[in-house]
């Protein structure tokens, strides 16, 4: 991807749900592009949102919010893939695999030849899987096609630990592995408060506890108010900022993985550099014997459905 500012970036947003709109509104408040452009198959949904957008203007660097279809896509910076099915009260992530994959092939047949620098950004569900498949649909290097993986689990695993302990949850470090999904994990052996780990601090009753209720508070969001993309949207903004201020930071995407600690050409949330060409590279962070096989269990569930 270019070296541009990021007042020249063109981004593409398809899918107009809760999630894309909210994505899309993010980007804007947050000055991350010149031009926004929200692609849905709802022509009057993807217009209503573009017109809410746009009253927000005036408060922000973007220059311009517009409603865009599938070619406009194919020359943006940025695609962030929201479009799909989204997740019902009762349903796993993975209860969507079939209906989504058609549709987002759909979607990138219409698109066609996209340019070659351009980085795709995955949100749809089950999102290990989309990514995988857009990698191999899109023909792009693999490095600019990843998806948001454990960005929100790990964001709602620090703010848990930060309420735990009465500090800042930018003071967490540590991660969510593995699926986004069910057999997702917190992989313990990473997770520190200002240089002392965790799990010296905490009993294995509470530490599965605050586990439990990361993996759950999708399903708890979703029976109480249908969706969830707040949370995402913030998460998609951390990573297109990365991206375009190649800040080379360390953020738990869904990426192939090159033999990562054990797992190997399957796309899995582990951490990764992001700067202005994608991912940068895997972090080499090792597991340790339990995590390992977690992870293992994980790919093994995702390898299933590709």
């Amino acid at each position: 991807m270019d070296n541009k500012n990021n007042l020249e970036q063109k981004i593409a947003v398809i899918g107009a749900g809760a999630v894309g709109s909210t994505v899309a509104y993010t980007l804007m408040v947050k000055n991350l592009a010149s031009e926004i452009i929200l692609v849905d198959i709802n022509e009057e949904k993807v217009r209503g949102e573009v017109m809410d957008i746009n009253d927000g203007l005036s408060f922000s660097e973007t220059q311009n919010v517009k409603i865009g279809n599938y070619k406009d896509v194919a020359d943006a910076d940025i695609i962030v893939l929201t479009a799909g099915v989204a997740q019902k009260p009762g349903e796993t992530r993975l209860d969507l695999v079939v209906k989504n994959k058609n549709i987002i092939t759909s979607i990138f047949t219409e698109i066609g030849q996209i340019k070659s620098s351009t980085i795709i950004i995955v949100v749809s569900n089950p999102v290990d899987i989309i990514a995988y498949l857009v990698q191999e649909i899109s023909g792009l290097p693999k490095n600019q096609v990843f998806g948001t993986g454990m960005g929100l689990d790990s964001a709602r695993l620090r703010s848990n630990l930060a309420k735990r302990f009465n500090i800042e949850s930018e003071q967490v470090e540590g991660f969510v592995i593995g699926e986004h999904g069910d057999s997702e994990f917190v992989a313990w052996s990473t997770v520190s408060i200002g240089g002392k780990m965790v799990k010296d601090m905490l009993k294995e009753e509470e530490m599965n506890s605050i586990e439990e209720t990361v993996k759950k508070e999708a399903y708890e969001i979703i029976n109480r108010k249908g969706a969830t993309y707040y949370g995402i949207a913030m998460v998609v903004a951390d990573v297109v900022e990365a991206i375009i201020l190649n800040q080379n930071k360390i953020i738990p995407v869904s990426s192939r993985l090159n033999n990562w600690n054990g797992v190997d050409n399957i796309c899995l949330g582990t951490p990764a550099v992001i700067g202005n060409t994608g991912v940068v590279k895997l972090w080499p962070i090792e597991l340790n014997p339990i995590e390992k096989e977690k992870l293992k269990k994980s790919a093994e569930i995702i390898r299933q459905y590709l």
